[in-house]
């Protein structure tokens, strides 16, 4: 079976052709005059299975339109089967109609995917997991705590802490902090839907002294996450980690997190890494999408 890869992230897939004992597939990426995506199949033979790789990161409807239009031409071909591999899946977070005369994104997003005849998706961790309902056809939704886990077990005692920085990762970070066996506090926060400020209330629990771990689906733009830094830092814990599945590198934001009270960011390559930093400890999913694919 081969792999065929978008513009999006080549490294995983590279990586994950190797794992497997694939072979990445030749596959010419362009653009026309008018910046219109061009795509050719340079392979003379396909089998009746291929994989497509292809996150949905910046430039976002870009790769989208990309990672269709290398489907078709595979279709085109003779592939019968084809798994498509979004380690990051694209407007994931706009899962919900906050205001009036706004669209259901990523219920949008879920038709456009479609029309490319997918035998099935593999992802990883959904924003909402309500957004598996808007396909027809089998999501898989990997986790990266799993990842997380391995690498913070032998890391934490009984002086560490998990916090969850919001009301959504509750469920998440509570389940982090059960596999860990530590104790876990919950920042209680709201935010304005208009100006998108966040103020934080409180926190249940003690944290003085201790060494706190933060666990989370994205990094957008940081503000949040800096935010609550902050004010777990007047709260006089010793140090902040934090694991995020989707580091977007949006520009200027990891120049944030370097300048912040977080101490180390652990996230995965579901995202193809744009910057460097002496804080940024990056994890591969290969082995896990081999798994899903297998």
């Amino acid at each position: 079976m081969l792999i065929f890869s978008g513009s999006s992230n080549k490294s995983l897939a590279k990586k994950l052709a190797k794992s497997l004992s694939y072979k990445l597939g030749k596959v010419e990426l362009s653009r026309f005059a008018n910046n219109e995506a061009r795509v050719w199949i340079k392979e003379k033979k396909i089998g009746r299975k291929a994989v497509v790789m292809q996150s949905l990161s910046q430039p976002t409807d870009h790769h989208l339109i990309e990672f269709c239009l290398i489907c078709d031409a595979l279709k085109r071909k003779g592939v019968k089967e084809i798994i498509g591999v979004i380690p990051w899946l694209g407007y994931s977070k706009q899962d919900k109609v906050f205001r009036d005369g706004e669209p259901l994104s990523v219920k949008v997003i879920a038709k456009i995917l479609q029309t490319a005849n997918l035998e099935k998706i593999i992802t990883f961790d959904l924003h909402n997991l309500a957004i598996l309902g808007f396909f027809d056809i089998p999501l898989i939704n990997l986790s990266a705590n799993g990842l997380f886990t391995e690498y913070f077990k032998n890391k934490v005692d009984e002086n560490t802490i998990v916090v969850a920085p919001d009301a959504g990762s509750v469920k998440s970070s509570s389940s982090f902090a059960q596999e860990l066996r530590i104790d876990v506090a919950y920042i209680d926060k709201k935010r304005d839907l208009n100006s998108g400020k966040v103020i934080i209330k409180g926190i249940s629990g003690r944290v003085k002294g201790k060494n706190v771990l933060i666990i989370d689906d994205m990094l957008v733009t940081g503000s949040t996450l800096i935010e609550t830094a902050k004010f777990l830092k007047k709260q006089r814990v010793q140090s902040i980690k934090v694991a995020i599945t989707h580091h977007l590198y949006v520009p200027g934001v990891q120049k944030k997190i370097d300048k912040s009270k977080i101490d180390e960011l652990i996230v995965t390559d579901t995202v193809k890494q744009k910057n460097k930093s002496k804080k940024l400890k990056i994890l591969s999913v290969t082995e896990m999408l081999g798994e899903a694919i297998k």
